[in-house]
């Protein structure tokens, strides 16, 4: 097979117990990854998932120049960003889809009484997080 042959590459196989926690992770929320550079040899994604216990908020975050898309497994969560001066919640339940721009500010929140659980796929291979001390730039 030469280099320039697209079409006969192995595809990869991530079985659900061989997720990885080696990745950026932010306080209150435990992050999986699934496929990425490392693991699968992708050069424009990285897919995974989140964990969130009922009652815990994450730690505010971005991610970078990647867009993020979540998909909801199971749970309630609420996605939590600012709109100028205000804190903005999105709750969302199983089956629901939410979409994060680059560097946009934000956190996860879990309100119900079972785990809220994620799918997360993001435009980079790396799995970037930024963890922040606000939601807010320069705090508040």
């Amino acid at each position: 097979m030469s280099d320039d042959d697209l079409w006969h590459r192995p595809l990869t196989h991530v079985r659900a117990g061989e997720l990885s926690s080696d990745t950026g992770q932010t306080p209150g929320m435990t992050r999986w990854e699934a496929l990425s550079g490392s693991s699968a040899g992708s050069e424009k994604l990285w897919m995974g998932q989140t964990h969130v216990a009922p009652g815990v908020s994450s730690g505010d975050h971005h991610h970078g120049e990647a867009e993020t898309a979540i998909y909801v497994v199971s749970g309630t969560p609420a996605f939590v960003f600012a709109d100028g001066d205000k804190e903005v919640r999105v709750c969302a339940g199983p089956g629901d889809y939410i979409f994060v721009p680059p560097y946009v500010p934000h956190r996860e929140e879990n309100p119900g009484e079972q785990d809220a659980v994620v799918v997360i796929a993001r435009s980079s291979q790396r799995g970037i997080v930024v963890n922040l001390d606000s939601l807010w730039p320069g705090g508040r």
